[in-house]
């Protein structure tokens, strides 16, 4: 069931960052945020996928030249995209390249995202706004969020929906999780935790059971 960590309590109302609750997902490779994203959206959520800004921005006209410019033909795709796995070879095996494309992603990314939030407030029918980010913690997005919730997964959970979502063996989920913050620090700056191990049938009683503790705490 959902949990709410003692030593991470909810905003006060004095707290409050926004009109209505934006709550952040964190957790691991695999740990299945998509899904859980997906049931908040069920019970009147809007969700920002971070992922999905990302693939749009990584296809815009400007960073498929600059794309190309840094790395040649080989990024691309025959239809003339980018071909993400070719990029997710050179970015993961190379700290610098990495910082170098998302310092070209992030000023789009990031208008994107304030375009949405901003639409997604303006709608009454909106109970609260999740931002479904990979990297929540790393990029500072978490202290943009009136609460953030810990998605956990057992690590051969992981795997197997890794393995079978994206064809990664052991090694290549392990070199993914090197870019990015520990468990333990993903859980560390969240209230909430949902246990999403083992496509549990009851993961929408905890997402519905999350949600109205968050909004109750923020209504306070």
């Amino acid at each position: 069931m959902s949990e709410k960590f003692n030593d991470h309590p909810t905003r006060s109302a004095s707290e409050k960052l926004h009109a209505k609750p934006v709550i952040g997902l964190t957790g691991g490779i695999g740990a299945g945020k998509s899904a859980v994203a997906a049931g908040f959206r069920q019970l009147g959520c809007a969700v920002i996928d971070s992922d999905k800004l990302a693939h749009d921005a990584i296809n815009a006209p400007e960073c498929v030249g600059q794309l190309r410019n840094w790395w040649g033909d080989a990024v691309l795709a025959a239809n003339g995209t980018v071909n993400r796995a070719a990029v997710g070879r050179i970015v993961f095996a190379d700290q610098a390249e990495l910082h170098r494309l998302n310092e070209l992603l992030h000023p789009m990314v990031l208008k994107n995202r304030l375009i949405l939030l901003n639409n997604y407030f303006s709608q009454p029918d909106i109970v609260a706004i999740v931002l479904d980010s990979p990297l929540l913690g790393e990029t500072g997005l978490d202290r943009e969020c009136d609460a953030v919730v810990y998605v956990h997964a057992s690590k051969s959970t992981r795997l197997r929906r890794v393995m079978a979502a994206r064809s990664w063996d052991g090694a290549q989920l392990a070199a993914r999780e090197l870019n990015q913050w520990s468990l333990d620090k993903k859980r560390k700056i969240a209230q909430y935790i949902i246990n999403n191990d083992d496509d549990q049938a009851d993961i929408i009683v905890q997402i519905r059971q999350t949600l109205s503790r968050i909004l109750a705490g923020f209504k306070q």
